[in-house]
C-alpha cells in the first residue's frame, strides 16, 4: 500500500516540531529535534515523510493499523478531531497515552505551533540496517 498525499496547495506556514526519541532509526542522523513548516490540510505523517522523518506506516496511512502512533505534546487544538476509526486503532498501539494520535489521521487545521514526540519504539521496520 502507498500513502496518498493530500494535494495541499496552500503555503507552509504552520510550525511543527518533531522530537525523536530514536532519531537514528527514523532519519539516519542523531538530530533529535526537527523544526518543519506545514500547510493547513496536510497530515502529520505527510509532514514527517516530506522532511525525511520515516515514521512507520505499515498500512500506507489509511488508518488500518497503529504503527504511526505519536504523542501530541502541544497544539492538539490545531489538529482535526480523532474519528471513531482512529480511536479504535490507536487503542491497539503500545504506550497509549491521553495525547496519543495516529499521525496519518491528524490533519492540520489551525495555526499551531504543533509539537509531536515520536516514541523510540516507532521504527521504520522496512529500512535496511547496515551490518
Amino acid at each position: 500500500m502507498h500513502m496518498h498525499h493530500s494535494q495541499v496547495e496552500g503555503p507552509k506556514v504552520v510550525p511543527v516540531t518533531f522530537h525523536l526519541e530514536d532519531p537514528e532509526s527514523l532519519t539516519d542522523t542523531e538530530q533529535t529535534e526537527w523544526h518543519c513548516k506545514a500547510a493547513k490540510g496536510e497530515h502529520l505523517l505527510e509532514v514527517a515523510i516530506e522532511n525525511g522523518i520515516n515514521i512507520e506506516h505499515a498500512c500506507g496511512g489509511v488508518c488500518a493499523c497503529s504503527t504511526c502512533h505519536v504523542y501530541v505534546e502541544e497544539g492538539m487544538d490545531s489538529l482535526s478531531e480523532p474519528t471513531e476509526a482512529e480511536e479504535d486503532r490507536v487503542e491497539e498501539a503500545p504506550g497509549l497515552q491521553v495525547n496519543s494520535r495516529l499521525s496519518c489521521q491528524c490533519e492540520i487545521e489551525g495555526d499551531g505551533p504543533i509539537v509531536i514526540r515520536v516514541p523510540a519504539w516507532n521504527r521504520n521496520a522496512v529500512k535496511e540496517v547496515p551490518h
